[in-house]
């Protein structure tokens, strides 16, 4: 069983940035695919970013392309979040996941959360205008 905890969140004004940090257990046996999702009050839950956690490649919701950087550090067990230029938009419930290797052992990382079988609590960011 993967166990994931977030860490990072907070508040940041418009064009600042912030770090995420997901601590992972039994990471990366368990599971080929690590992604961040985040959620907005009244919306539903959208993917952000996701990783494989053989070869590292990386995808990114257009929203976010260009301004956040999924990366991964195997010896830490820790997968990382990098959220530049951040704007109001941005702000929600972020979420580190895990897609089991069980379920979907291919090198390939769409965001469906549905695949997405583990879950951290969630740390909170909020950005100002």
């Amino acid at each position: 069983q993967v166990q994931l905890r977030e860490s990072g969140g907070g508040s940041a004004q418009a064009g600042g940035s912030l770090r995420l940090s997901c601590a992972v257990s039994r990471y990366p046996y368990s599971s080929n695919c690590m992604g961040w999702f985040r959620q907005a009050p009244g919306k539903e839950r959208e993917g952000v970013a996701t990783i494989t956690t053989v070869g590292s490649r990386t995808y990114y919701a257009d929203s976010v392309k260009g301004r956040f950087t999924i990366s991964q550090d195997i010896a830490t067990r820790t997968v990382y979040l990098q959220m530049n230029s951040l704007k109001p938009e941005d702000t929600a419930m972020y979420y580190c996941a895990a897609r089991p290797t069980s379920i979907d052992n291919r090198d390939y990382c769409p965001m469906s959360k549905t695949l997405f079988g583990y879950w951290g609590q969630g740390t909170q960011v909020t950005v100002s205008s």
